[in-house]
């Protein structure tokens, strides 16, 4: 599966568009690590832990997009964008990846 923030994909032609493909997930930390957050806050510096549940919603919310995608027959997504939400409480964060599902096929063209 091409996943790709382009249009289009250089050396392809788009031959079907299925439509906007979407993943998302919601993650929180456990209160500890609120607390040690808040801490590194006021110290300053990269509060490791939300770095680390970010990363890891992102790999999530990125699969389920993938999944949605190929249940659809695609074998490409262009365009694909990250949005990321506070919902709630402090420390609760959603996820969400969305792009077009296509199915490309190689063209004849030389770049």
């Amino acid at each position: 599966m091409v996943v790709t923030n382009l249009f289009s994909l250089p050396g392809y032609r788009i031959v079907k568009v299925f439509g906007i493909v979407k993943g998302s997930t919601v993650r929180g930390k456990h209160m500890g690590i609120q607390f040690l957050a808040l801490l590194r806050m006021i110290i300053g510096g990269e509060i490791k832990e939300y770095t680390e549940m970010l990363n890891e919603a992102r790999m999530e919310a990125e699969t389920r997009m993938i999944e949605e995608a190929k249940r659809l027959g695609a074998n490409a997504i262009l365009n694909v964008k990250y949005m990321t939400n506070g919902v709630g409480m402090a420390g609760i964060s959603e996820i969400l990846a969305y792009g077009t599902a296509v199915l490309l096929e190689p063209t004849t063209e030389k770049y």
